[in-house]
């Protein structure tokens, strides 16, 4: 980072979850850099009761996806004022003035990179935030605009858009970092296309033969029709010899 140069928080927009195939297209840099942002990290527990207790003892289960949290003010009110590299001033600083049609094409451009669907994916982008030390991968949960002034005839000139994130982590590098190999702790699995529950205990614990301690834990009653999509608990077994 160059100290006393300004820079501009970006956001760049990919297509597939491990962020190969950029939308470049789709690239959005701020007008105006927010004035503040918020992370959030969570955990999962899962209360257990001892034998002969009445307490419940939490239990570390997993960590959650952390959530992004931004305000970005649109503003062509011609008030705002954006420096060039020198925050003192320079010949490049830029007065945001309406060009016509107020802040509705800035909020286009926005939309287009954070919410609109991807044609091929049918769902929004993969995005990367980033800002100074700010670096998040994920994609959004919620966006919310709140329109502050307008022209005479109606036309937008000022907005606040609120947004949210959560964080986004691929498959593979999801499982390692869940250790998948453990049989001590708890886990949570995806069926997908081909799973059956014989074989995603055998990914758990190293042994297919759990699989009805699973099917018990879960309440399936057909263990045999495991749906693509349907999330299975793994609980904490004790190796039988």
């Amino acid at each position: 980072m160059n100290e006393g140069k300004l820079q501009k928080l970006v956001i760049r927009c990919f297509k597939d979850e491990k962020f190969e195939t950029e939308l470049k297209d789709l690239k959005y840099t701020a007008l105006l850099n927010p004035e503040k942002y918020s992370q959030s990290f969570k955990t999962e527990y899962k209360k257990e009761e001892g034998a002969g207790s009445s307490a419940a003892a939490p239990k570390f289960t997993r960590s959650l996806p952390s959530d992004l949290d931004l305000e970005f003010l649109f503003d062509r009110t011609g008030v705002l004022i954006h420096y060039g590299d020198d925050p003192e001033g320079s010949s490049d600083d830029k007065v945001y003035k309406d060009q016509g049609q107020g802040i509705i094409k800035d909020l286009e451009d926005f939309q287009k990179a954070v919410f609109d669907y991807n044609g091929d994916e049918h769902k929004p982008n993969y995005l990367i935030i980033s800002w100074g030390a700010l670096l998040f991968k994920g994609i959004l949960t919620e966006l919310a605009i709140e329109y502050k002034l307008f022209k005479p005839d109606g036309t937008p000139i000022r907005a606040i858009a609120k947004v949210k994130f959560i964080s986004s982590i691929e498959a593979e590098k999801r499982a390692a970092k869940e250790n998948n190999q453990s049989p001590d702790l708890t886990h949570y699995r995806v069926v997908e296309d081909g799973d059956t529950l014989p074989l995603m205990t055998h990914r758990i614990y190293g042994d297919s033969k759990y699989y009805l301690e699973v099917a018990k834990a879960n309440n399936l009653m057909n263990f045999r029709s495991l749906k693509a999509g349907q999330e299975i608990f793994f609980p904490p077994i004790k190796k039988q010899s």
